[in-house]
């Protein structure tokens, strides 16, 4: 089997990024007869299918079935609420061009010399980027603060970013 990268989806299991292969066709595939179904239903079928192309560990089926419940809400445009993510949230929005990765490289340099633990994510799909509504490439979003579009910042701004965005994050990672 040979995954593209369109073919993967990240979702939070319990506060773990994890890709996840054909979740938009599972998804698809049971709008038109799961919407109205509980939870429990929904997660129990959506790990079953999902399952045949992903490795999902019989202990962690619970886990990964409330997560996928929650994907499959937000697909289908119902409230749901957010899984709470403790820590820093670093995004790189770009298409992975010389300046995007250049970009990564530095935000990564200084959050491993800053010693800051997070999550450092480079999001390349264009619909994703689109969502932020942003007109440059690369941008640079912390904590889902956009602080950064159109350039790749000095090492010293990065740094006081991070500086301010570890400042307010969860006290137990200080």
């Amino acid at each position: 089997m040979i995954v593209t990268a369109q073919s993967v989806t990240s979702i939070r299991v319990k506060g773990h990024l994890v890709g996840i292969v054909g979740l938009q066709d599972v998804m698809e595939a049971m709008k038109a007869g799961y919407g109205e179904e509980n939870d429990e239903v929904i997660g129990v079928e959506m790990v079953n299918r999902l399952a045949l192309k992903n490795y999902i560990p019989d202990s962690a089926r619970e886990n990964y079935s409330r997560a996928l419940v929650r994907e499959f809400r937000i697909f289908l445009g119902q409230p749901v609420s957010e899984e709470v993510h403790h820590g820093l949230e670093v995004l790189i929005l770009g298409p992975g061009c010389a300046q995007c990765s250049r970009l990564e490289t530095d935000v990564r340099d200084m959050m491993a010399e800053m010693n800051l633990p997070g999550e450092l994510i480079h999001v390349t799909d264009v619909r994703e980027i689109g969502k932020y509504g942003l007109m440059g490439m690369p941008a640079l979003v912390i904590n889902k603060k956009v602080v950064s579009v159109g350039t790749t910042p000095e090492k010293k701004k990065i740094r006081r970013w991070l500086e301010e965005a570890g400042s307010n994050s969860d006290p137990a990672l200080k």
